[in-house]
């Protein structure tokens, strides 16, 4: 009785399609044969190797002569059965594509405010890590669209933060219902918590013609400041959140923000690296974020803040637009010193 050994071949020299293969090793299929043409070829498992080329099933590789290839032991196709041929590297993108793509999804957030308070967007979702400028973002867009109507004393938008109850969410889009009015609620992680909240969302930012809100139970509070429990609300809503939709864990509540991202545009602005958020705070910074402090050379307050973050990026508490300011604020208060306080209050513990 004879028992079928698996064998291991090198190929010196050979080429499969338009891949050249040389000095790789295969498990052996088939003996070395040749084709209708007369050309020599010698069948080998692909799938047990990482040869760039070569497919994930048997190969027919072309060999000129059979000094092209040499059997070996399991031992070296084991230690030798990924490829020579390095990977081909991805091209790293230069300092200016990488400010370029993030500058892209800022812009978008500018455009989608700006949608919000023409009437033309619904609703808009901002995730993404504290400091990077959402709300700063959020907030210039609104501000310009809404110059005019700030110098008739009409606001139309607000901004809501901290944590808000069911009823305090419904009179908020009632009191900003009309058609280009804009609420944002910044960091007010409470109202998608909430199952009742959450459902009055629904309810005001639905796909239908006319969005409709209703209270279903007796409200002293609205009785006495003569809101009604139903109305069509028209206007535009923000969130602004450092929430991970895909992270939170109940089901009943993931059910519940689904829905809520199917009826909202989703703009993730999470930056990774340090160094690209180094590259968006100053690029903020470059478009005036410090003006309203009135330093004599603000361009060179603006370099002393960037070295600063740059020289203590691993210390630092936060890389943000944040820490700028913090930064920014120590400079005006103490200008000759004010490194030796930054040293003490902008640091981690043991750094």
């Amino acid at each position: 009785m004879t028992t079928n050994t698996q064998q291991f071949i090198r190929i010196k020299n050979g080429d499969y399609g338009r891949h050249v293969i040389a000095d790789e090793v295969f498990p052996l299929v088939g003996s070395l044969s040749r084709n209708p043409k007369g050309q020599l070829y010698v069948t080998v498992d692909g799938s047990q190797t990482e040869v760039p080329g070569i497919e994930p099933r048997n190969c027919r590789i072309k060999v000129k002569s059979p000094e092209s290839i040499q059997i070996i032991s399991k031992d070296e196709f084991e230690s030798n059965k990924t490829s020579t041929i390095p990977a081909p590297r991805k091209q790293q993108k230069t300092e200016a594509e990488r400010l370029a793509d993030i500058q892209q999804r800022f812009d978008i957030l500018d455009d989608m405010a700006g949608g919000c308070s023409e009437g033309t967007v619904r609703a808009l979702i901002l995730s993404g890590p504290p400091g990077v400028g959402k709300s700063y973002g959020v907030t210039n867009q609104l501000q310009k669209a809404n110059l005019f109507n700030t110098l008739q004393n009409k606001q139309r938008w607000e901004v809501v933060k901290g944590a808000t109850s069911a009823i305090g969410l419904y009179k908020k889009l009632y009191e900003y219902s009309a058609k280009g009015s804009v609420i944002v609620f910044d960091d007010c992680d409470t109202v998608l918590f909430d199952d009742l909240s959450l459902n009055i969302l629904k309810a005001a930012l639905d796909s239908g013609k006319k969005r409709m809100i209703q209270w279903n139970t007796e409200s002293r509070v609205l009785d006495r400041e003569g809101i009604p429990d139903k109305f069509e609300f028209e206007g535009a809503v923000i969130f602004i959140t450092n929430v991970k939709f895909d992270s939170v864990r109940s089901k009943k509540l993931q059910d519940h923000l689904s829905a809520l991202m199917s009826r909202c545009h989703y703009i993730d602005l999470t930056i990774d690296s340090a160094e690209d958020k180094m590259l968006r705070i100053k690029s903020v910074i470059d478009q005036g974020m410090l003006n309203e402090y009135n330093f004599d050379d603000v361009k060179s307050v603006e370099q002393q803040i960037m070295d600063y973050m740059a020289d203590n990026m691993n210390r630092i508490n936060e890389l943000s637009l944040r820490m700028a300011i913090k930064l920014a604020e120590l400079i005006k208060m103490r200008p000759d010193s004010w490194k030796v306080v930054a040293d003490v209050t902008c640091m981690k513990r043991g750094h």
